[in-house]
Parts: structure tokens; sequence; C-alpha cells
């Protein structure tokens, strides 16, 4: 008999190959480039990933890279991250960089696009032409109720969005995939948290919305569902940038 772990693992992986089957997220022949930033959500990305890199179709490369924000406390052990991708057969790459705090911008926004300018050079420097996130299907569900309510427009963080103006595409291949099976696999996996968290967390509009919307899959427990087709049939998953 199976254990918890494999039965979940199997559910987990099911989910994660329906989601680059619908939206095409791999193909023959991809390089592609994982952010990890050592959360349970990037670590199963990279999990699940080394191992479908292990079947022949759709054969591709795979490495991963951490960034690290030198001036905000967001902080994992890079020790677990490499013997991690050592035992995957993972290249890791672990980047340093920073940003002026004094900046007229919000420090969640900040650390964010610097880490995803880190990201996209060493993407380019290594030939990989995607990039893949961990983002599940909670984060787009809650992206698309922020874009609603605080920009006005319809919309989330695609499962598959090809930039323009480089030749590359990111992908989101945990988007199928919702937040509470990931936490209870790190849990049964030993995934090793983070040592600090970051010190903004708890203070952001995402954090109220995902609040919000744990009162909305109350009235309706089919909530996600509604919204996940909205967002299909408008053609929001799959889009150009």
């Amino acid at each position: 008999m199976k254990s918890e772990k494999e039965r979940l693992f199997k559910r987990l992986n099911e989910r994660f190959v329906k989601a680059f089957v619908t939206y095409g997220l791999l193909t023959d022949d991809d390089h592609v480039l994982i952010g990890l930033s050592g959360g349970k959500d990037s670590l199963l990305l990279t999990e699940l990933m080394a191992k479908r890199a292990r079947i022949s179709r759709p054969h591709f490369q795979l490495e991963a890279v951490h960034v690290r924000m030198e001036n905000i406390q967001y902080e994992t052990s890079t020790d677990f991250l490499q013997q991690f991708c050592d035992s995957l057969n993972v290249n890791l790459h672990i980047v340093t960089t920073r940003f002026d705090a004094s900046e007229d911008k919000p420090p969640c926004f900040l650390c964010s696009w610097f880490r995803r300018k880190q990201l996209f050079n060493l993407a380019q420097q290594l030939g990989c032409n995607k990039i893949a996130l961990g983002h599940h299907r909670d984060d787009i569900v809650h992206t698309t109720l922020m874009n609603l309510m605080f920009q006005g427009r319809f919309g989330t963080m695609p499962a598959r969005l090809r930039m323009r103006k480089m030749p590359l595409s990111i992908i989101r291949p945990l988007c199928l995939i919702d937040e509470a099976d990931i936490t209870r696999y790190a849990t049964l996996a030993g995934y090793q948290k983070l040592i600090k968290q970051c010190p903004y967390e708890h203070d952001t509009n995402r954090t109220a919305v995902a609040q919000l919307f744990s009162h909305i899959e109350q009235l309706n427990p089919e909530a996600r569902f509604s919204i996940w087709k909205a967002l299909e049939s408008e053609q929001k998953l799959i889009e150009e940038y």
C-alpha cells in the first residue's frame, strides 16, 4: 500500500502534467531556469520538474537560481538548497543583489522587480528560453481578485507568458495545484522552512485578498473553479507581453 506522501505526490504530478499539456508549457529542447526562492512552492516545482526531466519526452534541460536580497531579511539555507538540487541532479546558481530602499516605491515591488531582473539576466546568460515560477492556483486566483479590486481590470498571472522584447517565456507549472496540497506535501517530504520570513509578508494587499477569498469560498466552495473558467473563457491564461 502506498504511503500518504506517495499518493499525494502522484496527484500533484498528475496536475503538473495536465498543466503543461493544457497550456503548452514544455516542449522538446527547452532550456528552463527555475526561480528557486526556497519556499515550499518553488521546492515542489523543482522536484516535479527534475523528475519530469528524467522522462524521454519532452526532453528539456533544467537549471535553478536562488536570488538573495542583501537588504531584505528573507533567508533560506543555501546548504539545504544545494543538497536538495544535488539530489535531483539540478544545477543551482546563487545570485546576490540589493535595491535602494529610499526609492519612492513599496519595498515588495522593489524586491520583486530586482529579483525578476536577476532571473531574466541569468536566463539569457545561460541561453534559457523559459523561466519557471512556483505560483500555484491560489496565487493566480488571488491575483485576479487584486486586479479587479485595485486596478479595475480582469487579468492575472498567466500559466504561460511569452515576452515580446526578449526570447523568453514565463511558465507556471503549478497553476492547477492548490496551496493546501503543497503545504501538506511539504510537511510529508520534510522540506526545510525559511530561516527568516520577509518582514513585509503579512502586511500586503495580497494577504488581505487571501483572507477575503477564504470567506468567498465559504459562500461558494466552487468559487475558484468559477474564476478559473472565466479566465480560460477570456483567454487570460496564455498571453503575450
